[in-house]
């Protein structure tokens, strides 16, 4: 049976954002998505993502933080993102059926997807498309102090030629983390897992990751 496609206006506080929400018939997980910083839920590699992992048996529910909503350019303070991603997990509960509900975004949104579960939100797991571990040219200044204190399991799936993240530094902080954390490397991949050589659509490029987050989500015991 074909996937669902409902679009949503959501309350946050005194805003509305937009979602959308993808079902297939019988899926075994929901996954929650946000969008990075400079693009919103709309952006070609998020769709081709979440269309792939509906033809994977994932459910989603992508959204806008309020700044974009808005039309800002600069994203929302985490005290109001964190707020947004509690909001939606709770409505991404009311529209399952039951299934384990994960937390997913593309850099900026998979950060603070991680600083809400370090703060008490509920997720079976988390997802980041592009961990933003520090800043380009900034290593010294990691992003990764909240990450000791979650607990559920992490996918970090990072493009070996992301500047948002020094090989040996995430490296580190995932072996700091522990035995719920998994890196899986992106050969040659920068921080929108585009490889240099290789011609591909955006969309193309978000459904490539879907496999592996399938396949990460379905090995949960």
């Amino acid at each position: 049976m074909p996937s669902t496609e409902t679009p949503l206006s959501i309350t946050v506080e005194n805003s509305e954002v937009s979602a959308l929400h993808i079902r297939p018939a019988e899926p075994f997980a929901t996954l929650v998505v946000a969008h990075g910083a400079g693009a919103g839920m709309e952006h070609p590699f998020l769709q081709g993502f979440a269309e792939a992992m509906a033809d994977q048996g994932v459910a989603t529910l992508r959204f806008n933080f309020p700044y974009r909503e808005a039309g800002r350019r600069f994203p929302d303070r985490p005290p109001l993102a964190i707020a947004t991603w509690k909001v939606l997990m709770d409505r991404a509960a009311e529209l399952s059926d039951g299934e384990p509900l994960w937390a997913s975004g593309k850099s900026f949104g998979g950060r603070m997807a991680s600083m809400a579960v370090a703060e008490g939100m509920p997720a079976r797991g988390l997802v980041y498309l592009g961990y933003p571990l520090h800043a380009p040219g900034k290593p010294e200044k990691l992003r990764d102090e909240h990450l000791y204190g979650v607990t559920v399991p992490m996918l970090f799936l990072q493009g070996t030629r992301d500047t948002f993240a020094t090989p040996d530094l995430l490296e580190g902080v995932v072996d700091r983390i522990g035995p719920t954390a998994t890196l899986q490397w992106i050969e040659g991949g920068d921080h929108s897992f585009g490889v240099k050589g290789v011609k591909r659509s955006s969309a193309d490029v978000g459904a490539s990751l879907a496999p592996a987050v399938a396949s990460f989500i379905k090995a949960d015991p």
